[in-house]
């Protein structure tokens, strides 16, 4: 004679079984789901500097003290004053999404295949805000105004032997995330021009791109 009840029991706990597996199935699909959905927005945010081209138009870059620049197409402007060191040069976004700058780091000399950069927390933060649009041109300037200060030495010191210079660029997208860390490398010419070039992207907050 069936045991019913025993039946029904395995019955029951078989249905909750396929339960149970068509419920994880569901679950991990919605987050397998939601991960993708996540990187679609995010890559649909994600600014991506490199320099200007040489036939982009020029930028006009000024600084709070007065001093107007024009910073042609993929070169960058350095000048050397007894108060300050100017320092600019033209980007452009071949991302997608809004580039905010905040904070630069200056590298007196660009040795072959350096690969490190120093911690962000020691940048110099701009002391205004810079946007770069996505799939648009921009700018980036920084200036050192101590001359007391070592860096000023140091960075003078570079610029009169016609160093290969670089400038670590900290951006993010319009939402504070991202952090991008790109190295522009400021490169002399013997026609007296700087050229600029890219060497590098780290990622802060998300993985490395290689």
């Amino acid at each position: 004679m069936a045991d019913w009840v025993t039946i029904s029991s395995l019955a029951t706990a078989g249905g909750t079984l396929v339960l149970a597996a068509a419920t994880f199935a569901a679950v991990r699909s919605a987050h397998q789901n939601a991960r993708v959905t996540e990187r679609a927005l995010m890559a649909s945010i994600r600014p991506v500097l490199v320099p200007s081209r040489f036939d982009d138009p020029p930028e006009k870059v000024g600084f709070q003290d007065d001093h107007f620049f024009k910073v042609e197409g993929g070169r960058a402007v350095v000048e050397v004053t007894d108060e300050a060191i100017y320092l600019m040069f033209g980007l452009r976004n071949v991302g997608s999404g809004l580039a905010v700058l905040d904070r630069w780091d200056f590298v007196s000399e660009l040795a072959p295949g350096d690969s490190n950069h120093r911690d962000p927390d020691n940048f110099r933060r701009l002391t205004r805000d810079l946007y770069v649009p996505g799939g648009d041109l921009g700018f980036w300037q920084g200036a050192f105004r101590e001359p007391d200060e070592p860096i000023f030495q140091t960075a003078r010191d570079a610029i009169a032997a016609r160093h290969r210079m670089a400038i670590d660029l900290l951006y993010g997208d319009h939402e504070g995330g991202q952090h991008t860390i790109t190295r522009f490398g400021l490169i002399p010419r013997d026609d007296g021009q700087w050229i600029t070039s890219v060497s590098r992207h780290w990622n802060l907050d998300r993985p490395a791109p290689r």
